[in-house]
């Protein structure tokens, strides 16, 4: 089986299931995002106690992204300090093959 062959995978959100097509090597990461997308769904219900199934999901999605975008900020700036330290770094063998 080639791994661009694409197959059924069962998920479950909400204690519903859903089945869905996905590459074989896509297949543990689509598990992966059901798994996240079911955990945050659950807590916009229970603990937010948000009924109904479209607000559940508005919400969720809502704050899927939210994190997702702080992590790619958070990311973003670490990958800023490294280029300057990079250029620091490089600054500095400068310095000294100069002398």
């Amino acid at each position: 089986m080639s791994s661009k062959e694409v197959s059924p995978v069962t998920i479950r959100i909400l204690d519903k299931e859903y089945i869905v097509s996905c590459l074989k090597d896509e297949r543990e990461d689509l598990v992966a995002s059901a798994r996240i997308l079911d955990e945050q769904m659950r807590q916009a219900r229970d603990v937010a106690k948000i009924y109904g199934s479209e607000r559940i999901v508005v919400m969720s999605a809502l704050n899927v992204i939210h994190e997702f975008l702080q992590r790619h900020r958070e990311h973003e700036r670490e990958q800023a300090r490294m280029a300057e330290s990079v250029t620091n770094l490089i600054e500095r063998i400068d310095t000294v093959l100069a002398k």
